[in-house]
């Protein structure tokens, strides 16, 4: 299944459907400001320099789900990330990850690969191939520089 056809907000609140990035591999993160995770913005933005070029996008989706980590604005949210992080890849409109006003991207991750189920916490990462398929998974605390999360990037760039 892909995930072209979903539609899902930037973080300015412009609509656009994820097909814009067929052809490219992604990595999906939902991120929050105030997680013990949050440094992961440093190593998502190493892969993302590294990366881009070869065709990979990092979409990162703020989210309040986990912990209440994620109170701020769009605004305040894309000021954070540019100036503790100088983060280039984009952000999007905060959403759901889990429970009963889910964002249809995220009932798609989560259906899409093992282990199936519900976002856990903050900064939960899905990779995606250059067809818009959910190939991946990869739980918090695999940080964006881990080896295997790296290789798995790798491999998809190359085919």
């Amino acid at each position: 299944m892909s995930i072209a056809n979903i539609s899902v907000k930037t973080i300015d609140r412009q609509d656009q459907t994820l097909s814009n990035y067929l052809g490219k591999v992604l990595l999906i993160v939902n991120v929050a400001s105030q997680c013990g995770y949050t440094p992961q913005y440093k190593g998502m933005e190493e892969l993302y320099q590294k990366y881009q070029a070869q065709g990979f996008e990092i979409l990162a989706f703020p989210c309040n789900d986990y912990g209440m980590q994620e109170p701020g604005s769009n605004e305040e949210i894309q000021q954070f990330c540019s100036t503790r992080y100088d983060i280039s890849f984009p952000l999007f409109d905060k959403v759901h990850a889990k429970g009963s006003q889910q964002h249809p991207l995220y009932a798609e991750l989560t259906q899409a690969v093992e282990p199936k189920g519900e976002v856990s916490w903050n900064f939960e990462k899905f990779l995606v191939n250059k067809k818009g398929e959910v190939v991946a998974r990869y739980k918090s605390a695999i940080a964006p520089t881990d080896t295997a999360l790296v290789t798995a990037i790798e491999k998809e760039l190359a085919q």
